[in-house]
């Protein structure tokens, strides 16, 4: 039982296995283009090869059975991502012609990224990233920005994607054997042909490496600078067949070779040329001296040229590639030898070459331009055809030399050994760091099972490695698990073994595999076999050579026949499959995930267990790491990894437990006697640190088990409790005498690997719980850290420290404990380390004394793991104390830096990274600490689990800081103050203010005008957040501009003359400008508040244009040519309200004073009505109080009607309720009832009475004042006078003087104090229902005594002209107060008789005054709406679906339907108040119904019955309501409606419809849905 235990001990589980298949190989089964290529490789032989048929048919066809059987390969990658830590793969998949990238994660399942199809056989895939940078200098290579792309190799061409979605050809002017990603670009091997024949002797041999450093660049020899292992160090081409790239890595930029004849590995640095080594390299090849006296350097660029193809399968047209940047995809026509004229070359020039490269990259196409000119298929070599020698020596002088751009520079070789076996390339080579970081080379010799590890480290001025002894690991396979600084390797014996650098850390236990040295004793090493189904076969040479070396293994010399060797070895293996299946080798590593490819072929992908998962352990282990010699430090985590991984291992909770436990054993503590370690729950996880193996737990329990619970927290908790007292409950002693035993003779094994260094870990255990003091978040941690150091502390009889524990977690800490006694013979061993200090060091304490202004001295730290005491011992440093030095390079007077003495080069590299760079603006100290903190990635998420204390000074910065930040701070400053408003501003480059971002659709020649639409001010960001999905702004900007003409389609049928065309034309202009003037008032509700104006410029006002444009010429139509009769002073309100909404796009917040406004006064007559609705939003927004009264006076006295309305009405609304005396004198003065009644007669006109009526309900609204009412009231009943005066417009003074007295009794309902003996409400209800007119009371008796000569209406109440003002007086004086007496008064007459005496859309305004009374009754459904509909109109009512009429003698139809649909509109429009801006889900669904309900009416047949005039009122006032409850909201079934209506201009619509529907589009998007 025990071995099993010791076996187990190293045993290291892995988790999450899972079958694994490459997923391009199922996507490429289904991708559609697999199907189209086999037909096109069919296709007829003379249009895919060249024009002889047979050699084409043969092609074709061989091609079809590449395709049948295709070989694939693939490869793995660690995806990056921005977003987060996503941990994913992504994969590179190759079969034929096809490459798919795919990307996928364990929570989500492989997706393809991209597929790529191509049109030859695809050699290799790969991802590559190319350097975009004008400076090529190796400085450039750390800063310039990256094009990530991805490569795949053909025969003739290499395709390179980015991710951006560029694509790029490069064309190839030799045979590729191999491709290498590097940091600069693309290397290239060529391929040697053995049909190459030896060059004569003027000529050198031609280069076998190539580099492209971007795909629009040449390709360009590779330069080797040996080492002195040669000699002198001589800088050439590489030229020698006999090296091959076995490897290349990125970072360190490293290539490894292996050259076939000397049997070496040697290892390479991979850099840009030096300008010297440049020279050096083009002066070599002039020396080469040809016969004829040519240019320099002619002889290698002649060889290029006429370089011949021996790989190719016969000479086809793809030798010719005419140029090495060719566009053209389709190779297979042979016409394509007229050279194409090269685009990308003017690419190539495009880009900051050196001059040469510049100006003769066309001659460049000449110098790759191979000499098959005869289309025989005979491989032509140079020595065959003279004409070849004369060609190039003609051509020479113009060509320039190939500048080279990489260079390789020798730095190791293996060690020659005596026994050198001739196969000896390595298979697979990686680069594996160990736990403390030391870097090694691995590469895996397969003929010899041989792992060879090379230790490399950079020299201590990071310009070159410096490589170490070799280590042999015998291994069949093996990759690294970068994630967790560990290989795998796969033993000869079938065993996965785990190795940290070159120290081994245990066999790998994967569940569900049989672990081999279970099934067989002593396994053969088994080499490939060809008869083995997944690796690809090997040449018989090779595999004998292996199966020679193994048996230089076995101890019988007898059996050196190979023959006879090898069937016994395949009998061993075919027994060895059938004892199952066993792993064959391991592929894919990214992270901690591999693949095991299993010997029957399946693959199954494992992940290995990460070193820790708790963040407190793994803060823990780092600290002991960094302060451990690295031998040391390498065994402690390779003991620790075994513990914790092994099958069946802790869960996240006790994982902590078995770390103490790990740790204390390993510094010689017996865990099991000590009393706190031993209660440890290890959750039924077998540990194997634990010394004594626990027995079987027997099923009736033990003494033990009671002792347990005694001891436990638990149990304490109860006994310290109060209720346990005052039960007086006897306290459970648990049998003590044990421990009081054990505590005499505990003491620690000085022999232990970690004894040495105890101080030293507690230590750095001590800063690390400091460190957690400053994280909010690790409270928990905290606790379980405070046991561990109390009881190291006791042990080195550290007083200071177990005071200070004691003073932080009274509770957890007791007073006396078990101490461990160390032998006063071993302290000796124990080291104690410098920076080992006697008085406890306490952030909490440094920062104290900081803000009192005592010295202190320098905090220790530990680089890389307290970093938060770090940022917060600086932090205070500068801002509190001020010192601004402190975070720049060296801040050694306040952190005093704990480094074991050989990590050197590791402290530079973490002082560098937080150096602070000056880059940004900064003035105060506040300024610095913020920048100082983003800049080292401090952000608001690590300051919210700061101490509330600790962080109150960064707090107190940034505050400052927020303020007033500076322009150019960076985007992460920005988001630690708070204020990613402006990051995103510097994300989006400051968008000019005039430009919108939406407004894209305006072409760039329409600039000037679309300035002036009068809607350029609104915020576009905003409203781009707020409607982010859809361009609904900007159609609305496209309803409600007026600024441009409109189109004006109509079409000339052949009898209209032309004349009678234009007049036609006009007609529907005049139609058309109804809408266009009532367009502004909505476009005052969209932009309202969205403009500060500047005090110098005047506001800009659009202009209304009221023209017209007729395709298909583009002719303008104006309304002033004289063919048509135009109404006068059509005009004049639209432009008053252009400049009403031009006036309310001000803000209220704006600065604005007198002379502004004055200036702003127009130069141009025309322009005045503008001015005086710009008088009037003034007044609205409350700027009109700043005009001084004797501008006012200045204004009226001009006598413009205009301006007087304007400025009447916007003085009373600036002035709103508050009964100001000056502005009623003012306002009286238009008004002759309110003058006495002796005054002169004033001739002021008639609109100009109405505003000020108006004008005075503003001023006392809701003051109920007596006077006012009074003559108010009389005011809705004035009857025409004796001579013209007051006949004309009566209905408008009347409904005025109704509403104005409706605002001064405001929801004053019956309270109306002081007034009851004017019988107001009575009186209203006769002005509503008619009825004999009373005796006018009051001192204007004598003006009414001689009736009109004009109008005769006897002395009844001319019901037409007072009733609108009457009801909705009632309805604002009762507003609100749900009193039924009145609104009974208001019921819809419920009788044919009585409903023929009231005009129906009197109903209207009856049904909403009657609503508005009753306002708490309002529900927000349809049922309510027909609810006001009176029992005889529902019964009889014509539903307008239906088609026949129901014929009924005394009932009048037409009337019935129009109050049907007068009194619903009225109920709606009620409703829309009731719920104004609620964007009420029900409310907007009932009026929505109804809205619908009309529409359809309105096409209904019979819909003449109640008068489409009639229902398009009614729908425009549903619509309005609509409007209302959604206001701001912008919805779209709303403003696809207004769209609809918008469309409408011909036939019933009137400006007033066009004003309610473009009302209600404004109210929908009201200020712009802020």
């Amino acid at each position: 039982m025990s071995n099993f235990y010791e076996e187990r001990a190293t045993m290291i589980a892995a988790g999450d296995l899972q079958e694994f298949v490459p997923f391009g190989r199922d996507h490429c089964k289904h991708h559609p283009n697999a199907l189209n290529l086999q037909l096109r490789q069919l296709q007829p032989a003379s249009e895919l090869w060249s024009s002889d048929g047979a050699a084409g048919l043969v092609g074709s066809l061989q091609e079809v059975t590449i395709h049948e059987k295709q070989k694939e390969s693939w490869q793995l990658r660690k995806g990056g991502s921005e977003i987060g830590e996503v941990d994913y793969d992504e994969e590179l998949y190759v079969a034929g012609n096809m490459v798919i990238w795919s990307k996928g994660s364990k929570s989500q399942a492989l997706a393809v990224y991209k597929a790529f199809t191509v049109d030859s056989p695809v050699q290799q895939a790969l991802w590559c990233d190319f350097v975009i940078s004008q400076d090529k200098s190796e400085k450039a290579y750390s800063t310039a920005e990256v094009e990530k792309c991805m490569c795949i190799l053909q025969s003739s061409c290499v395709n390179v994607h980015s991710i951006e979605g560029k694509d790029y050809i490069a064309s190839l002017p030799f045979q590729v054997a191999n491709v290498w990603p590097t940091k600069y670009g693309l290397l290239f091997e060529r391929s040697s042909s053995s049909h190459e024949l030896p060059p004569g002797p003027p000529r050198e041999p031609l280069p076998t490496m190539f580099s492209m450093l971007h795909p629009l660049d040449e390709i360009t020899p590779l330069v080797c600078k040996s080492g002195s292992l040669f000699g002198s160090s001589r800088v050439q081409y590489v030229v020698d067949h006999a090296i091959k790239i076995v490897f290349l890595n990125t970072d360190p930029s490293i290539v490894m070779t292996y050259d076939t004849v000397q049997n070496l590995h040697s290892v390479w640095v991979l850099r840009r040329v030096k300008a010297e080594e440049e020279n050096a390299v083009l002066k070599f090849s002039e020396q080469g001296g040809t016969p004829q006296n040519v240019a320099p350097s002619s002889s290698l660029t002649a060889h290029l040229r006429s370089l011949s193809k021996g790989d190719s399968p016969m000479a086809s047209p793809f030798q010719n590639y005419s140029s090495i940047h060719s566009q053209s995809r389709s190779t297979s026509s042979p016409s394509l030898h007229s050279r194409s004229p090269s685009i990308s070359n003017m690419a190539a020039l495009s880009r900051a070459h050196s001059p040469a490269l510049g100006v003769h990259s066309f001659t460049g196409v000449q110098r790759f331009s191979l000499s098959g000119h005869n289309q025989s298929p005979r491989r032509h070599s140079i020595s065959h055809s003279p004409e070849s020698n004369s060609n190039s020596s003609l051509l020479a002088p113009e060509t320039e030399p190939i500048v080279p751009e990489l260079c390789i520079d020798h730095l190791w070789t293996e060690a020659i050994t005596n026994i050198r076996e001739k196969n000896s390339q390595a298979s697979k080579v990686f680069i594996t760091s160990d736990l403390c970081g030391q870097k090694f080379l691995c590469f895996l010799v397969e003929s010899q099972l041989q792992l060879r590890c090379v230790k490399f480290q950079e020299s201590n001025d990071k310009t070159q490695l410096i490589f170490g002894a070799i280590t042999n690991i015998q291994a069949k396979d093996a990759a690294p698990v970068e994630k967790i600084d560990t290989m795998l390797v796969l033993e000869s014996s079938g065993n996965l073994v785990l190795y940290t650098g070159v120290v081994r850390v245990g066999k790998v236990f994967i569940p569900g595999l049989p672990a081999p040295s279970l099934t067989m004793s002593n396994p053969m090493p088994r080499p490939s076999t060809p008869l083995d189904s997944v690796s690809t076969p090997m040449p018989l040479s090779k595999l004998l050579g292996s199966l020679d070396e193994v048996v230089l293994l076995s101890p019988v010399p007898e059996l050196r026949d190979s023959s006879k060797l090898h069937d016994s070895l395949y009998n061993e293996d075919c027994t060895f499959q059938q004892l199952g299946t066993y792993i064959h080798s391991i592929r894919d590593p990214v992270r901690n995930r591999v693949t095991l490819e299993l010997s029957n072929g399946s693959m199954v992908r494992i992940t290995l267990p990460e070193i820790a998962t708790s963040e407190l352990v793994q803060t823990c282990l780092q600290a002991i790491k960094f302060i451990l010699p690295k031998e040391i430090a390498v065994q402690v985590l390779v003991k620790w990894y075994s513990v914790h991984s092994a099958p069946g291992g802790p869960s996240y909770h006790s994982e902590w437990n078995l770390f103490v436990t790990c740790l204390m054993n390993l510094m010689g503590y017996n865990t099991d006697r000590l009393a706190w370690t031993r209660n440890f729950d290890f959750e039924g996880s077998l540990s194997p640190v634990i010394a004594p193996k626990k027995a079987r737990p027997s099923e009736t329990g033990s003494d033990d088990d009671w002792e347990y619970l005694l001891n436990s927290d638990y149990h304490q908790k109860v006994e310290s409790h109060l209720l346990s007292r005052s039960l007086c409950l006897s306290p459970l002693e648990a049998s003590q005498m044990k421990d009081e035993d054990l505590s005499q003779n505990l003491s620690l094994d000085s022999s232990t690997l970690l004894f040495p260094h105890i101080p030293a870990i507690f230590f750095v255990l001590h800063l690390v719980y400091e460190e957690l003091k400053l994280n909010t978040l690790m409270g928990e941690g905290i606790c379980s850290l405070v046991d561990l150091l109390v009881q190291l502390a006791r042990d080195l009889k550290l007083e200071p420290y177990l005071d200070h524990y004691y003073r932080d977690y009274p509770a957890l800490v007791r007073t006396t404990g078990q101490v461990c006694t160390i032998d006063q013979g071993q302290t000796g061993f124990m080291h104690h380390p410098s920076f080992f200090t006697s008085e406890p060091p306490s952030i909490y304490q440094w920062v104290s004394s900081c803000l009192k202004g005592e010295g202190t001295p320098p905090y220790p730290y530990l680089p890389g793991i307290c970093e938060r005491s770090r940022l917060v011992v600086l932090s205070i440093a500068l801002y509190i104390l001020g010192d601004e030095s402190s975070v720049s390079d060296e801040s050694s007077h306040y952190l005093s830096r704990i480094t074991p003495a050989p990590q050197k080069s590791q402290a530079e590299q973490e002082e560098n990274r937080f150096s602070f760079s000056h880059s940004t603006s900064v003035s105060s100290l506040a300024e610095r600490l913020v920048v100082w903190m983003a800049n080292v990635g401090f952000t608001l998420r690590d300051l919210e689990t700061l101490p509330f204390g600790i962080a109150l000074p960064i707090r107190d910065a940034i505050y400052h800081c927020r303020e007033q930040p500076a322009a150019d701070w960076p985007e992460a400053v920005c988001l630690l103050i708070g204020r990613q408003d402006l990051s995103k501003q510097a994300c989006e480059g400051n968008l000019p203010k005039g430009k919108s971002v939406l407004s894209s659709d305006v072409p760039s020649g329409t600039e000037t005008e679309e300035e002036d639409d009068g809607m350029n001010d609104m915020n576009q960001e905003v409203m781009s957040l707020i409607w982010s999905e859809d361009l609904r702004v900007q159609d609305v900007r496209r309803l409600l501009q007026s600024a441009h003409p409109v189109r004006v389609n109509v079409v000339q049928y052949p009898e209209l003359s032309d004349h009678e065309f234009i007049e036609e034309k006009e007609n529907r202009l005049l139609q058309l400008c109804q809408r266009t003037m009532a367009l502004p008032v909505g476009r005052g509700m969209f932009t309202l508040f969205s403009y500060h104006p500047v005090p110098t410029e005047p506001l800009p006002i659009p202009k209304l244009n009221l023209t017209g444009r007729a395709p298909p010429r583009n002719t303008t139509v104006d309304l002033n040519s004289g063919n048509i009769d135009v109404p006068p002073n059509m005009t004049s309100w639209a432009s008053f309200h252009n400049g009403v909404a031009a006036g309310l796009k001000i803000a209220p917040a704006s600065q604005i004073d007198s002379a502004w406004i004055v200036y702003n006064k127009p130069k141009h007559a025309e322009l005045a009505n503008e001015y005086a609705g710009f008088l009037m939003a003034l007044g609205l927004n409350g700027h009109l109080t700043k005009l001084a009264t004797l501008n006012i006076h200045d204004y009226l006295t001009k006598g413009h009607e205009m301006t007087s309305i304007g400025l009447l009405l916007g003085v009373s609304a600036a002035k709103l309720g508050t009964m100001d005396m000056s502005i009623t004198r003012l306002l009286s003065i238009h008004i002759p009832a309110l003058l006495p009644p002796t005054s002169t007669e004033l001739d002021v006109p008639h609109n100009v009475q109405v505003a000020a009526v108006v004008g005075i309900g503003l001023v006392y609204q809701g003051t109920a004042h007596r006077h006012t009412a009074e003559v108010l009231l009389a005011e809705i009943g004035r009857p025409p006078g004796p001579e013209m005066e007051y006949c004309t417009d009566r209905e408008s003074y009347s409904l005025a003087a109704g509403l104005a007295l409706g605002m001064v009794c405001l929801g004053h309902g019956s309270n109306l104090i002081g007034m009851s003996d004017l019988n107001v409400p009575e009186q209203l209800y006769q002005y509503m229902v008619g009825g004999h007119r009373r005796f006018q009371a009051g001192m204007h008796r004598e003006k009414h005594k001689s009736p009109s000569y004009q109008i005769k209406e006897g002395d009844t109440i001319n019901v037409d002209v007072t009733c609108p003002g009457a009801t909705l007086a009632l309805a604002m004086i009762y507003l609100k107060t749900n009193n039924r007496s009145i609104a009974d008064w208001l019921r819809a007459p419920d009788t044919m008789y009585l409903l023929d005496f009231v005009k129906p859309e009197f109903l209207l305004l009856r049904t909403l005054a009657r609503c508005l009374i009753l306002w708490d009754d309002i529900l927000p459904n349809s049922k309510w709406v027909d609810s006001n509909v009176p029992q005889i109109i529902r019964e009889n009512s014509i539903s307008l679906s239906e088609i026949e009429l129901p014929c009924s003698e005394d009932l009048n139809l037409e009337t019935l339907s129009q109050a049907h649909v007068y009194i619903i509109a009225g109920a709606c429009l009620s409703l829309g108040f009731r719920f104004a801006g609620s964007e009420n889900l029900s409310a907007f669904n009932c009026l929505h119904k109804f809205a619908k309900d009309f529409m359809t009416y309105l096409s209904a047949p019979n819909a003449s019955v109640t008068g489409p005039y009639n229902l398009e009122t009614c729908l425009s006032v549903v619509l309005l309501s609509l409007a209302m409850v959604m206001a701001g909201s912008g919805n779209l079934k709303v403003l696809q409606l207004c769209r609809f209506l918008h469309m409408k201009t011909g036939g019933e619509m009137n400006y007033g419809f066009h004003l309610a529907h473009h009302m209600a589009l404004g109210i929908l998007f009201l200020g712009g849905g802020r």
